[in-house]
């Protein structure tokens, strides 16, 4: 029986890693918004870290804070490999994708046709912990295809747990079933049912593991919700979609001030960023495309947008383009506090409940 990882050593709100999103770019925009939400680092297979680029593959910034490398694979030593990597370059955990339905995914036998495999995800999970002192996790489905009873979930998780040797592991539990083959990759996120009871089932027959909740989640008072089920939550492409709901995450959660109260004080933070990106060689583009869902669902948002579309891929195009973004919305709007003091924010029964 593994014992808990406890809330202190595992933050309580994560926002889940996303293939061509969750880079490091738009890590550095999410720090500006919460110090506090763990970060994850897009699904890097455990092979191309053995054999390719580790700097291009696993370098980031020290200000993007704790930051969960995931891993994809099968094999245990390339994943404990991998993982003795992940230590050396800094990052606070390695999580192992056994939730990507993809069908280029499943070819390579990683991701959510795992689920089938408990025993290889057991001792995958066990050789990496074995190789460093590095928190590990799992990020799973309640099932795939037509195994996706409540009874099949448990199994799975029973199963993981025996296999790994007692090893510590947070499992995070997308409450969506994940059909390998048949479904548009959007339908695949919409069309199965969320069904968060058997998540909330699931860490209360078996308290004794960190469960941690995902799918739907749209909003930091969402997560406090299901935070009176579960260990923790994960918000997805509503984070990316609208990055504003991240700057409630310590207000709300941890009665903190945000690192950046306004979207201008972020703009600012980005346009330095920006800059030394630019000036180290690399593309607008590839940290602009983070930005253009900053002022969605506000006056001036189309502006904002039209504004980075339209200049980012223009010949010498640097870090002003974000002055004339700035400028084409109105500046009430921008310098307005993203998230009230006067919401209902940082209540000491959310603050206890996320201590």
């Amino acid at each position: 029986m593994s014992e808990p990882l406890t809330s202190s050593a595992r933050p309580v709100l994560s926002v889940a890693p996303m293939m061509d999103l969750t880079d490091r770019h738009f890590r550095y925009l999410a720090r500006l918004l919460s110090s506090r939400a763990l970060l994850y680092s897009e699904m890097i297979t455990a092979r191309a870290i053995v054999h390719g680029d580790r700097d291009r593959l696993l370098g980031f910034s020290r200000s993007e804070g704790s930051v969960v490398l995931q891993l994809g694979g099968d094999d245990p030593a390339a994943l404990a490999e991998a993982t003795v990597a992940a230590a050396e370059y800094g990052y606070a955990e390695v999580n192992l994708n056994v939730g990507c339905p993809s069908e280029r995914v499943s070819t390579g036998n990683f991701g959510a046709c795992l689920m089938a495999s408990p025993r290889v995800v057991g001792e995958c999970l066990a050789a990496m912990a074995a190789a460093s002192s590095l928190p590990v996790s799992v990020k799973h489905r309640i099932g795939i295809d037509d195994l996706d009873t409540y009874e099949h979930l448990l199994a799975f998780v029973d199963a993981v747990d025996a296999v790994s040797g007692g090893v510590p592991v947070a499992y995070t539990v997308h409450a969506r079933k994940a059909w390998l083959a048949g479904l548009s990759p959007k339908e695949k996120r919409t069309v199965p049912p969320l069904r968060y009871d058997d998540v909330y089932r699931l860490k209360r027959e078996r308290p004794w593991l960190t469960v941690e909740l995902n799918g739907g989640v749209t909003s930091v008072e969402q997560a406090l919700g299901h935070l009176h089920e579960v260990d923790g939550v994960m918000i997805g492409r509503a984070a990316y979609e609208n990055p504003v709901v991240l700057a409630g995450v310590d207000p709300l959660m941890f009665g903190v001030t945000a690192p950046s109260t306004t979207r201008a004080a972020v703009v600012t933070a980005m346009r330095a960023y920006l800059d030394d990106h630019v000036t180290a060689g690399g593309r607008v583009a590839a940290v602009t495309r983070h930005l253009l869902n900053l002022f969605r669902g506000v006056p001036g948002g189309r502006a904002w947008r039209r504004t980075i579309s339209q200049g980012s891929h223009l010949p010498g195009a640097g870090a002003e383009l974000l002055d004339a973004a700035l400028q084409a919305v109105p500046q009430a709007v921008a310098h307005a506090p993203m998230w009230l003091a006067d919401q209902p924010t940082s209540s000491a029964g959310a603050a206890e409940l996320a201590a």
